[in-house]
C-alpha cells in the first residue's frame, strides 16, 4: 500500500506543480486576473488568480514574515504523521486517499516556500454563488478526506476477536 500510497501522491504532485507553472508563465494569470471558461446558464468555471496567503479557505492567513514558513512547516509535519498512517494502511481507498492528501499538501508547501503564498486559480460559481477559489492540490486534499471519512464511517472494519 506504501508504494501504490506514493506513487499517487507523486502523480498529483507533479499535475498540481504543472498546473501552476502553466497559469503563471504561459496562461499568465497574474496578469490577465480572470478567464472564463465555461458557463452553463447559471453555473460557471473561470480561471481567477488569488494568492492564498493563509490554509483552507484563507484561514491563517497573514503577511508576516514567518507566516508562509510556520504555515508550510506545519503542512510538513502533517504530511511525515500521513505517511506514517500510509505505512500501515490497510486498504486501496485508504493508500490513494492519503497519497491525494500528502501530494497535495506537499505541492502547497512548495508553493509557500517559492512564493510566500499558494497559486490558487479555479473558480466555480453557480446562481450568484462562488466557491473558494482552488487548485490540483486543494482538490486532491479535500477528496482525499472524503475518501478516508468515507472508509471511516462506511467501510467493513476488520473484527479483531479477543481470546477469554
Amino acid at each position: 500500500m506504501l508504494r501504490t500510497g506514493l506513487i499517487f501522491a507523486t502523480i498529483l504532485l507533479v499535475l498540481d506543480q504543472v498546473s501552476k507553472w502553466w497559469i503563471l508563465f504561459v496562461v499568465d494569470l497574474p496578469t490577465v486576473r480572470n478567464i472564463p471558461l465555461l458557463e452553463l446558464g447559471p453555473v460557471g468555471l473561470d480561471l481567477t488568480m488569488v494568492w492564498n496567503r493563509g490554509v483552507t479557505f484563507g484561514l491563517l492567513s497573514g503577511d508576516g514574515a514567518w507566516n508562509h514558513l510556520a504555515l508550510a512547516a506545519m503542512a510538513v509535519i502533517i504530511a511525515g504523521f500521513l505517511l506514517r498512517w500510509l505505512w500501515r494502511a490497510e486498504n486501496l481507498l485508504v493508500a490513494y486517499a492519503l497519497g491525494a492528501v500528502i501530494g497535495g499538501a506537499i505541492g502547497n508547501v512548495i508553493d509557500r516556500l517559492r512564493f510566500g503564498a499558494v497559486v490558487d486559480f479555479v473558480d466555480v460559481h453557480a446562481w450568484g454563488w462562488h466557491w473558494y477559489v482552488f487548485n490540483v492540490a486543494d482538490a486532491a486534499i479535500v477528496l482525499g478526506v472524503c475518501a478516508l471519512l468515507y472508509d471511516a464511517l462506511f467501510q467493513p472494519q476488520k473484527r479483531t476477536t479477543q481470546r477469554p
